[in-house]
Formats: structure tokens, sequence, C-alpha cells
């Protein structure tokens, strides 16, 4: 019994686990070079809007689904693509276009993170992944809820730790819709979605930021209290 425990392979040396690990840190150092090395960021404007999709019927709708997911898988600021929503189509369509592209391009990174990296990751810092697993695994629809509210978060961080721990996508993702409804609704108003004055339009905007925010906090202490913990932990996961 020994003898077979001792010959059987590292973990980390499993070849599927070991290239899924390597292509997950590939796609980040990929990430990065497109966001800095050839300027992503700036391509994507009122212009490219004008040009691209305002005007241009489902055609439209659907580049921008597509082109809004992307953006946010990669980890660019999904506020740039919901204030573009509402600049292209309006308060109400804005928004739900907005929201959905955010949902798709969250779902495609948790998925990629799962696939390629959740196996490597969990050998290779074991402790970690169970400090992810116990903070999310546990009610996982308010964890996303909190996370999602927050505007500290940082999307693609979150997207790819939901990923490689055991979280359940359904509540996961639940949670996310609903925690990404106020700042979707905040950035689609100043783009233009809804017929109101400047000043109406940036007043309604930062009361609804500074009320998803306040909520995110509430519940952020809820939790903790929930768990015994005291105010100056549980903020590392």
């Amino acid at each position: 019994m020994s003898q077979a425990v001792t010959a059987k392979r590292h973990p980390l040396l499993d070849p599927r686990v070991l290239i899924r690990g390597l292509v997950l840190i590939a796609t980040l150092a990929l990430i990065g070079f497109l966001l800095e090395g050839i300027g992503l960021r700036a391509l994507l404007d009122s212009a490219w809007v004008d040009t691209e999709v305002r005007g241009k019927g489902l055609w439209g709708e659907g580049l921008f689904l597509l082109v809004g997911a992307v953006v946010i898988a990669i980890g660019l600021p999904r506020q740039m693509v919901c204030f573009l929503g509402g600049y292209a189509f309006g308060f109400w369509l804005g928004t739900l276009l907005a929201l959905t592209a955010t949902l798709m391009g969250s779902m495609s990174a948790f998925y990629y993170a799962r696939f390629m990296g959740r196996d490597f990751l969990a050998r290779r810092f074991p402790g970690k992944i169970k400090r992810l697993d116990d903070f999310l695994a546990g009610n996982p629809l308010t964890m996303a809820l909190i996370l999602r509210l927050s505007p500290l978060s940082y999307g693609l961080a979150a997207n790819i730790g939901a990923g490689v721990s055991g979280v359940r996508a359904l509540p996961f993702f639940a949670g996310s819709a609903i925690g990404y409804l106020p700042q979707t609704i905040v950035f689609t108003l100043l783009g233009g979605g809804m017929q109101l004055d400047p000043v109406t339009n940036t007043i309604l905007s930062a009361l609804l930021f500074v009320v998803s925010t306040v909520l995110g906090l509430w519940l952020w202490r809820r939790y903790r209290a929930a768990r015994g913990l005291p105010e100056d932990e549980g903020d590392e996961a």
C-alpha cells in the first residue's frame, strides 16, 4: 500500500492539469498585452458606436452584445459598456443589452477559468482555494451580490476567482445579475439613456450609485455578523 502511494505521480505533474494551468496564465498575459500593447481600451468609444452600432438594427444590437461580452471577459470596465449601451440604444434597451453583455462576458471568464485553471490551482494552492470556497460557496447568491455591488470590486478577478472555486454557477450568476443592475442603470443613464436634462441625469445617477454602494456594504456587514467575524476581520478570501 505504501509503495503504491509512493509510486503515484505528483498531481502537479499531470500533463493535462499543467497544460491547462499554463494556458490560463498565458491568457492573462495576453489580456494585459491587448489592454496596454495595442490600446484596445481606446478603440471602444462613441465614434465606434456611431459607425458600427447605432441605426444598424439587429446587426448593431448583436455586434454590441458580442463586443461587450468580449470586453467584459478580458477585464475592461463594465461601466464603459453600460455607458455606450445608453448612448447607442437609450435607457431601456441599453440597460437590457449592457446587462446581458456583462453577464455573457462574466460567464465566459468564469467557465474558462473553471475548465482551464481549477485543477491546477487547487493542487498548487489548496489552502487558498479552500478559503475561496469557504468564502463563496456558503451563500453564493449573497456573496455574488456583495461583490457586484462594490464599486471597488474588479470584475475579472471576481470571475476568475469564482471559476476556480467550487461555487455553484446558477446562484452565483443570479446574484451577479441583481448586483450588476444598479450600476448598469447608473452608467446607462449617464450614457444618455433617459431624456432628462444633464443636471437631473447626473444627480439621479449619483444617488443610485451611492444607494448601491451602501447596500453592498450593509450586506457585507450582515455576512460578517452571521459568521461571527469582528469588524476588522473577514476581508480576505
